[in-house]
């Protein structure tokens, strides 16, 4: 198959290995992943912050850049919550530009979710031997319901020593913007996922979205915990030999 990777703008100016990861793990799958230059911001922070004009010419450049594609990967859950939730929204008053979307859609998808549902895989040939806790974003669990998806494939892992995050349910108190304009909240719901981190004796917190793991990994820096943060798709790129 060949995939289209969308690596969003947060991935692409912070955290550049992820998508260096999701390239591995989908070419040792076999397959063809190709990256267009000419992408760029989904426009979630558009229309999360009241830009719904921004956002929309956005939506008009993804539907140009990927509307030929097999499939569109993308290893962040909130980008693809706002993908697949949003973009039908903000298209809605051009009927051109919703049919578009709509015909789109069913072939964006996250990456532990085009894993499992699409190419029905649990075990991707991973070697990771370490203690990890998995936290589920508010994106993977309520927009997207990606379930036990990101889990399985984690148990799938040789070596790997999973470790069930107590309150998964809770958001880590990033939001975007909510973490500035509700800074003490946001700390707050930070100290409560940092504790039931704390409380897996995991080496490792991982997410489908490094939105989260960043402002997770932050706090766990500041107190020198010792606890790193990788995406899921960097756990999957190890290999017995690469360890």
């Amino acid at each position: 198959m060949k995939i289209s990777l969308f690596i969003t703008c947060f991935n692409d100016t912070l955290f550049p290995q992820t998508g260096r990861a999701v390239v591995e793990v989908l070419e040792r799958l076999g397959h063809e992943v190709e990256f267009r230059a000419d992408q760029t911001c989904c426009g979630q922070m558009h229309s999360n912050s009241g830009y719904p004009a921004e956002a929309l010419t956005l939506v008009r450049r993804f539907v140009d850049v990927f509307r030929h594609v097999e499939a569109v990967v993308i290893p962040s859950t909130s980008c693809t919550a706002t993908v697949k939730s949003q973009y039908p929204r903000l298209a809605a008053e051009d009927p051109s530009l919703l049919r578009d979307v709509e015909a789109l859609v069913p072939r964006v998808h996250e990456f532990s979710e085009f894993l499992t549902s699409v190419l029905e895989l649990e075990d991707v040939g991973a070697y990771y031997p370490h203690r990890v806790t998995y936290h589920a974003s508010c994106n993977s669990l309520r927009g997207l319901k990606l379930g036990d998806a990101p889990t399985r494939l984690l148990k799938a892992v040789h070596g790997l020593d999973f470790a069930e995050l107590p309150a998964i349910e809770e958001c880590c108190g990033f939001g975007g913007t909510f973490a500035i304009k509700n800074s003490e909240v946001s700390t707050a719901m930070l100290s409560d996922k940092m504790r039931a981190v704390l409380a897996t004796g995991a080496e490792v917190v991982t997410a489908g979205d490094n939105s989260c793991l960043m402002h997770i990994a932050g706090g766990l820096s500041r107190l020198q915990t010792g606890v790193r943060a990788m995406h899921l798709a960097e756990i999957l790129a190890c290999t017995q030999a690469g360890a």
